[in-house]
C-alpha cells in the first residue's frame, strides 16, 4: 500500500460515519413535516444522537488506550448506518429515538479509535489530519443532499437506503487496518512508554473551547434549514441549500486549517478562528436578505479551521492517552453541542428560531477566551505522532 493510500481510505471512511452525524439533523424538518413534531419534541432526536454518544465515547477512548479494538472501525460505521436506516420505519417516537440512539453510539466508538489510528497514518502531519477531518466535514456535507434525495422522494419509510454508506466505509476499514499491522510487524513491538507529560489543565480548556464551538454548531446545524426558509419565505429546498452550504463550508475549513498550521502555530490559528466565526454566527442571526448564506458559509469554515488541529492539540497534551483525548476532542466535544438542542428550541417555540439563535454568537467567544490561555506544546509534530505510535500500537497489532 502506498504512503498516503491509509490516511485516504481513513478520510474516505470517516466521511462515511460523519455523513450519520449529518443526517440527524437533516431528517428533523422531515420528522416535523411528517409526524408534526413540535420544534423541542424534534429536537430530542438531536439530543438522542448526542447523549449517549456523549456518555460513551470518553468510555471507548479509555478502552482502546488500553487493547487492541481495530475491529472497532467497520463494526461502528455499520452501527452508525443501522441506527439511522431503522429510524424513518417506525411511528413510534421512543423507538425512533432508541434507533438514533443507536447510530450515536457507532459513531462514539468510531472516533477515538480512528483518530490514533489516523494520527499513526499521518505520521505526525497536520496536513494529513487535517484531511482525515475533512473526510469528515465532508459526510457532514453530503448528509442533506443524500437525505432530501432519499427522504424527499419517498419518505421516511425510504431510510433503510441510507445504509449504503456504512457498507462502502466499513469495507474502507478493512485495507487499513491489515496494512497498519504489517507495519507494526516490520517495525517489531513498541513497548517503550509514550515521551512526554500529560498536561491536564490545558486538555480540560481545550476540552471546555471544543464544547462551545459544538453547541454553536450543532445548534446552527439542527435549526438553520427551517431559520433560512422562515427568512426567505422559500421552499424545503431553500432550507436543504443552507444546511447544505453549512456542512460544505466546514470542509474547506478543515483543509484551510491544516495549511495554516503549517505557517502558524495551531493555538494562534484557532484563536482567530473562533474571532472570524462569532462575526459570522451574528451575520447569519441578524443580516438579512440572501446574504445568510454568505454568513453560513463564513460560519462553517471559521468553526472548522481549528477542528483538526484541536485533535493533535488534545493528543500533544495528552501524550500517554491518545485514544482518550481522541475521543474527547474528536467525538464528545463534537456531540455534546446536541444536549443544547432541546433548550435551544423550547426556546424557538416559547419566542422565535432569531430569538433562540442570537446566544449562539457568544459561543466562538468563550472559545476564543478559552484559547487565550493555551499554549502551543513543544515540537508538537515529531513528539506526538512518536507517542501516538506508541501509544497506538494496540490500535494496529492484532487483538
Amino acid at each position: 500500500m502506498r504512503r498516503n493510500t491509509p490516511i485516504v481510505l481513513l478520510s474516505v471512511g470517516h466521511a462515511c460515519v460523519d455523513v450519520y452525524q449529518g443526517c440527524v439533523a437533516a431528517l428533523v424538518p422531515f420528522f416535523i413535516a411528517e409526524r408534526a413534531y413540535s420544534l423541542a419534541v424534534a429536537s430530542g432526536i438531536v439530543l438522542a444522537a448526542s447523549l449517549l454518544s456523549s456518555v460513551a465515547q470518553p468510555v471507548f477512548g479509555v478502552l482502546t488506550d488500553r487493547w487492541a479494538m481495530p475491529w472497532l472501525l467497520p463494526v461502528s460505521t455499520l452501527l452508525g448506518g443501522v441506527g439511522i436506516a431503522l429510524s424513518g420505519l417506525s411511528g413510534s417516537y421512543p423507538l425512533t429515538l432508541a434507533f438514533v440512539a443507536l447510530s450515536g453510539i457507532g459513531v462514539a466508538a468510531y472516533h477515538p479509535e480512528s483518530a490514533r489510528v489516523a494520527r499513526v497514518a499521518a505520521r505526525g502531519s497536520h496536513r494529513a489530519m487535517g484531511w482525515f477531518s475533512t473526510g469528515g466535514t465532508i459526510g457532514f456535507a453530503l448528509a442533506p443532499l443524500m437525505v432530501a434525495a432519499v427522504v424527499a422522494t419517498g419518505g421516511l419509510r425510504w431510510t433503510p437506503l441510507l445504509v449504503l454508506p456504512a457498507l462502502a466505509g466499513a469495507a474502507m476499514c478493512l485495507p487499513v487496518v491489515r496494512a497498519l499491522q504489517e507495519r507494526q510487524a516490520a517495525d517489531g513491538p513498541r513497548t517503550t512508554p509514550p515521551r512526554g507529560d500529560d498536561d491536564v489543565a490545558s486538555f480540560v480548556k481545550l476540552s471546555l473551547a471544543v464544547v462551545f464551538r459544538s453547541i454553536a454548531f450543532i445548534g446552527l446545524s439542527t435549526f438553520i434549514s427551517l431559520y433560512v426558509r422562515q427568512r426567505l419565505g422559500g421552499s424545503m429546498v431553500t432550507g436543504t441549500a443552507a444546511l447544505t452550504v453549512l456542512y460544505l463550508g466546514s470542509t474547506v475549513g478543515s483543509v484551510l486549517g491544516g495549511s495554516l498550521a503549517a505557517r502558524w502555530d495551531r493555538v494562534t490559528v484557532a484563536r482567530r478562528s473562533y474571532l472570524v466565526a462569532a462575526v459570522a454566527v451574528a451575520g447569519v442571526v441578524w443580516v438579512p436578505g440572501p446574504a445568510v448564506y454568505l454568513f453560513v458559509a463564513l460560519t462553517s469554515a471559521g468553526l472548522y479551521v481549528p477542528f483538526s488541529l484541536q485533535v493533535t492539540l488534545g493528543q500533544d497534551y495528552l501524550p500517554s492517552r491518545v485514544g482518550t483525548a481522541g475521543g474527547i476532542t474528536l467525538g464528545l466535544t463534537v456531540s455534546v453541542g446536541g444536549l443544547a438542542g432541546p433548550a435551544i428550541g423550547a426556546l424557538a417555540d416559547a419566542t422565535s428560531l432569531r430569538t433562540a439563535l442570537a446566544p449562539l454568537v457568544l459561543m466562538p467567544l468563550l472559545s476564543w477566551l478559552f484559547f487565550r490561555s493555551l499554549p502551543e506544546p513543544g515540537s508538537p509534530g515529531a513528539v506526538s505522532a512518536d507517542a501516538a505510535a506508541r501509544s497506538g500500537s494496540g490500535a494496529v497489532k492484532p487483538g
